[in-house]
């Protein structure tokens, strides 16, 4: 139906990924909007509710409508994902772009569902839909092709635009957020993630903060979302008391957390969007990391302008999708998150402060 519509300056980028990959993602909206092609076109967002602050804090300059949407709910709710897919088609976008590499369901079927006269996405390998990767692929006018030497998230963002626009590179090098870094000496503490098995123990953080408050004079301070309440709860109550100590877990918004990244003289952190956005604010990052998606997320490649330092030990099951072939406990984490060392870890902090 959408060739034979009348479409309109308008464009929608559908983009439902966790944090990290919005900020993995988010400078090359503003490179999308000041494209000589598309510069007189509007730009829409659809979006994760998860990073919907950060996007009206950092983007609202560059996207003239944002949707935000929860992911996994609108399975079981079939009559909502064709509400909004209805909404999204009134809208005659001219121009429907799906950039994430491995494409999900939902983003894949609202991208296929807001129809706009283009509709362009990655030709990918591995994913949640492949199995139906020759059905869905018709729903898209154009698949770009990605280089197999081209794995880091930055650099498929970087070759899809670059396609996209037809330019041979992009004006920006690296990761950016548009923030005031102010003078603080203080260490963030950012102990959780997406997914508890991908966490360093709770243990080991514990010891490096405890080493931290003797070794050093610096204030410390633990952060992250709601859900990491517990692993904050659990080490503050094995600490002794410290005017240097603060926990913020839960306590403040993604806004003011991207902030506090920018402030701190150093961030330590599992392999989750608080290294992401470190490197964004070039705050110096130490990313404790297995290996599910080893070079994929981090470590970043060397092209990189800015990159945290990330700290594992190599298996030979890296790139495993985490789909782990070892059964160990329910409890821990994957069995190549359980091999860093806080030893090794410890090294590069003494390093760096």
């Amino acid at each position: 139906m959408a060739k034979f519509r009348k479409s309109e300056k308008r464009i929608l980028l559908v983009k439902i990924d966790a944090i990290g990959d919005y900020i993995l993602f988010r400078n090359f909206i503003e490179v999308l909007k000041n494209s000589e092609e598309y510069k007189d076109h509007k730009i829409e967002l659809l979006g994760n509710i998860v990073w919907k602050d950060l996007a009206l804090e950092y983007d609202n300059d560059f996207i003239s409508e944002f949707y935000f949407i929860k992911e996994d709910p609108l399975y079981v709710q079939p009559s909502e994902v064709l509400k909004l897919g209805w909404m999204l088609f009134k809208r005659r976008y001219e121009v429907v772009i799906h950039s994430t590499y491995s494409r999900s369901f939902m983003g894949t079927g609202l991208a296929a569902l807001a129809a706009g006269k283009e509709n362009i996405a990655y030709d990918y390998e591995r994913g949640p839909v492949f199995e139906y990767k020759r059905q869905t692929d018709k729903f898209h006018t154009r698949l770009i092709q990605l280089p197999k030497e081209i794995f880091h998230e930055y650099d498929r963002n970087l070759y899809f635009f670059e396609k996209l626009l037809d330019q041979p590179s992009s004006p920006i090098n690296g990761l950016s957020l548009p923030i005031s870094k102010t003078t603080n000496n203080a260490i963030l503490v950012f102990p959780g993630s997406s997914y508890y098995k991908r966490n360093w123990e709770r243990e080991n953080f514990l010891e490096i903060i405890k080493r931290l408050l003797t070794e050093s004079s610096k204030a410390i301070i633990i952060a992250g979302g709601p859900s990491e309440v517990p692993v904050a709860s659990y080490l503050t109550g094995h600490l002794p008391p410290s005017e240097r100590l603060t926990d913020l877990t839960g306590k403040i918004t993604l806004p003011q957390l991207v902030q506090l990244i920018a402030d701190s003289e150093l961030v330590i952190s599992n392999e989750t969007s608080a290294a992401h956005i470190a490197a964004a604010c070039k705050t110096p990052v130490i990313c404790i990391q297995g290996g599910g998606h080893f070079e994929r997320f981090t470590p970043y490649p060397d092209t990189m302008n800015f990159r945290p330092i990330c700290i594992f030990e190599i298996m030979p099951c890296y790139n495993c999708d985490w789909n782990c072939k070892y059964h160990n406990d329910f409890n821990e984490p994957f069995p190549c998150i359980l091999k860093v060392s806080i030893e090794k870890v410890w090294l590069e902090i003494s390093r760096l402060i």
